[in-house]
Protein backbone atom coordinates (compact mmCIF):
# COMPACT_ATOMS: atom_id res chain seq x y z
CA UNK A 1 0.00 0.00 0.00
CA UNK A 2 2.92 2.33 0.71
CA UNK A 3 4.13 2.04 -2.88
CA UNK A 4 0.68 2.78 -4.29
CA UNK A 5 0.36 5.92 -2.17
CA UNK A 6 3.90 6.98 -3.07
CA UNK A 7 3.25 6.57 -6.80
CA UNK A 8 -0.13 8.30 -6.46
CA UNK A 9 1.55 11.20 -4.64
CA UNK A 10 4.13 11.59 -7.37
CA UNK A 11 1.51 11.40 -10.13
CA UNK A 12 -0.63 14.00 -8.37
CA UNK A 13 2.39 16.28 -7.91
CA UNK A 14 3.32 16.09 -11.59
CA UNK A 15 -0.31 16.66 -12.57
CA UNK A 16 -0.43 19.63 -10.20
CA UNK A 17 2.67 21.16 -11.77
CA UNK A 18 1.15 20.72 -15.22
CA UNK A 19 -2.08 22.19 -13.85
CA UNK A 20 -0.25 25.35 -12.87
CA UNK A 21 0.20 26.01 -16.61
CA UNK A 22 -3.03 24.50 -17.91
CA UNK A 23 -6.01 26.46 -16.62
CA UNK A 24 -8.27 23.42 -16.99
CA UNK A 25 -6.52 21.64 -14.12
CA UNK A 26 -6.47 23.16 -10.63
CA UNK A 27 -2.72 22.75 -10.03
CA UNK A 28 -2.25 23.66 -6.35
CA UNK A 29 -5.24 21.64 -5.07
CA UNK A 30 -4.08 18.57 -7.00
CA UNK A 31 -0.56 18.98 -5.61
CA UNK A 32 -1.95 19.40 -2.10
CA UNK A 33 -3.85 16.11 -2.42
CA UNK A 34 -0.56 14.53 -3.52
CA UNK A 35 1.04 15.90 -0.37
CA UNK A 36 -1.86 14.55 1.69
CA UNK A 37 -1.43 11.09 0.15
CA UNK A 38 2.11 10.77 1.47
CA UNK A 39 0.81 11.33 5.01
CA UNK A 40 -1.72 8.53 4.58
CA UNK A 41 1.13 6.05 4.70
CA UNK A 42 0.89 4.47 8.13
CA UNK A 43 4.61 4.76 8.94
CA UNK A 44 4.74 8.50 8.23
CA UNK A 45 3.31 10.53 11.11
CA UNK A 46 0.75 13.20 10.28
CA UNK A 47 2.09 16.71 10.29
CA UNK A 48 -1.08 18.70 10.92
CA UNK A 49 0.75 22.02 10.87
CA UNK A 50 2.28 21.34 7.48
CA UNK A 51 -0.99 20.10 6.00
CA UNK A 52 -2.94 22.99 7.52
CA UNK A 53 -0.57 25.70 6.34
CA UNK A 54 -0.30 24.22 2.86
CA UNK A 55 -4.11 23.93 2.70
CA UNK A 56 -4.48 27.63 3.55
CA UNK A 57 -1.89 28.46 0.89
CA UNK A 58 -3.74 26.26 -1.62
CA UNK A 59 -7.09 27.92 -0.95
CA UNK A 60 -5.55 31.39 -1.12
CA UNK A 61 -3.75 30.70 -4.40
CA UNK A 62 -6.88 29.11 -5.87
CA UNK A 63 -8.94 32.20 -5.07
CA UNK A 64 -6.22 34.54 -6.35
CA UNK A 65 -6.01 32.52 -9.56
CA UNK A 66 -9.48 33.72 -10.50
CA UNK A 67 -9.02 37.28 -9.28
CA UNK A 68 -5.59 38.23 -10.63
CA UNK A 69 -6.26 38.08 -14.42
CA UNK A 70 -9.42 40.12 -14.01
CA UNK A 71 -7.60 42.57 -11.73
CA UNK A 72 -4.81 42.83 -14.31
CA UNK A 73 -7.39 43.86 -16.88
CA UNK A 74 -8.94 46.32 -14.44
CA UNK A 75 -5.56 47.73 -13.34
CA UNK A 76 -4.65 48.51 -16.95
CA UNK A 77 -7.88 50.44 -17.46
CA UNK A 78 -10.24 47.68 -18.48
CA UNK A 79 -13.98 47.74 -17.93
CA UNK A 80 -16.33 44.96 -16.89
CA UNK A 81 -16.63 44.10 -20.57
CA UNK A 82 -12.88 43.51 -20.70
CA UNK A 83 -12.99 41.37 -17.55
CA UNK A 84 -15.81 39.26 -18.98
CA UNK A 85 -13.98 39.09 -22.28
CA UNK A 86 -10.86 37.85 -20.48
CA UNK A 87 -12.79 35.05 -18.79
CA UNK A 88 -14.70 34.05 -21.93
CA UNK A 89 -11.53 34.25 -24.01
CA UNK A 90 -9.75 31.97 -21.55
CA UNK A 91 -12.46 29.33 -21.91
CA UNK A 92 -12.54 29.64 -25.71
CA UNK A 93 -8.74 29.58 -25.85
CA UNK A 94 -8.71 26.33 -23.92
CA UNK A 95 -11.30 24.69 -26.14
CA UNK A 96 -10.04 25.99 -29.48
CA UNK A 97 -7.38 23.79 -31.06
CA UNK A 98 -4.85 26.60 -31.51
CA UNK A 99 -1.32 26.68 -30.13
CA UNK A 100 -1.08 28.75 -26.94
CA UNK A 101 -4.83 29.28 -26.93
CA UNK A 102 -4.77 29.75 -23.17
CA UNK A 103 -2.62 32.87 -23.72
CA UNK A 104 -4.19 34.17 -26.92
CA UNK A 105 -7.78 33.64 -25.73
CA UNK A 106 -7.73 36.02 -22.74
CA UNK A 107 -5.92 38.69 -24.76
CA UNK A 108 -8.35 38.54 -27.68
CA UNK A 109 -11.32 38.23 -25.32
CA UNK A 110 -10.32 41.32 -23.35
CA UNK A 111 -9.63 43.20 -26.57
CA UNK A 112 -13.04 42.32 -28.03
CA UNK A 113 -14.77 43.08 -24.73
CA UNK A 114 -13.14 46.50 -24.52
CA UNK A 115 -13.93 47.27 -28.15
CA UNK A 116 -17.57 46.38 -27.50
CA UNK A 117 -17.51 48.80 -24.57
CA UNK A 118 -15.76 51.63 -26.43
CA UNK A 119 -15.29 51.09 -30.17
CA UNK A 120 -13.30 54.24 -30.72
CA UNK A 121 -10.51 53.64 -28.22
CA UNK A 122 -8.23 50.90 -29.59
CA UNK A 123 -5.29 52.04 -27.44
CA UNK A 124 -7.28 51.58 -24.24
CA UNK A 125 -8.52 48.18 -25.43
CA UNK A 126 -4.97 47.01 -26.21
CA UNK A 127 -3.78 48.24 -22.82
CA UNK A 128 -6.55 46.33 -21.01
CA UNK A 129 -5.85 43.20 -23.07
CA UNK A 130 -2.17 43.45 -22.16
CA UNK A 131 -3.21 43.69 -18.52
CA UNK A 132 -5.16 40.45 -18.87
CA UNK A 133 -2.07 38.66 -20.20
CA UNK A 134 0.15 40.07 -17.45
CA UNK A 135 -2.41 39.04 -14.83
CA UNK A 136 -2.63 35.56 -16.29
CA UNK A 137 1.17 35.18 -16.32
CA UNK A 138 1.48 36.40 -12.73
CA UNK A 139 -1.20 33.96 -11.62
CA UNK A 140 0.44 31.11 -13.51
CA UNK A 141 3.84 31.90 -12.01
CA UNK A 142 2.39 31.91 -8.48
CA UNK A 143 0.73 28.54 -9.02
CA UNK A 144 3.94 27.10 -10.46
CA UNK A 145 6.02 28.29 -7.49
CA UNK A 146 3.52 26.83 -5.01
CA UNK A 147 3.36 23.46 -6.77
CA UNK A 148 7.17 23.27 -6.95
CA UNK A 149 7.34 24.03 -3.21
CA UNK A 150 4.81 21.27 -2.56
CA UNK A 151 6.95 18.91 -4.64
CA UNK A 152 9.93 19.91 -2.50
CA UNK A 153 7.96 19.08 0.65
CA UNK A 154 7.01 15.71 -0.82
CA UNK A 155 10.61 14.93 -1.74
CA UNK A 156 11.68 15.93 1.77
CA UNK A 157 9.16 13.49 3.25
CA UNK A 158 10.30 10.72 0.90
CA UNK A 159 13.94 11.28 1.87
CA UNK A 160 13.14 11.53 5.59
CA UNK A 161 11.31 8.19 5.55
CA UNK A 162 13.52 6.43 3.02
CA UNK A 163 13.62 3.30 5.17
CA UNK A 164 9.95 2.63 4.43
CA UNK A 165 10.62 1.92 0.78
CA UNK A 166 14.11 0.42 0.89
Amino acid sequence: MEYILLILSLILMITGILGSFLPVLPGPPISWVGLLCIFLIKDIPYNYWLLGITLVITITISVLDYLIPAQGTKKFGGSKYGIWGTNIGLIVGLIAPIPLGFLIGPFVGALIGELLFDRGNLTRALKAATGSIIGFLVSTFMKFVVTICFLGLLVQQIISYWHIWF
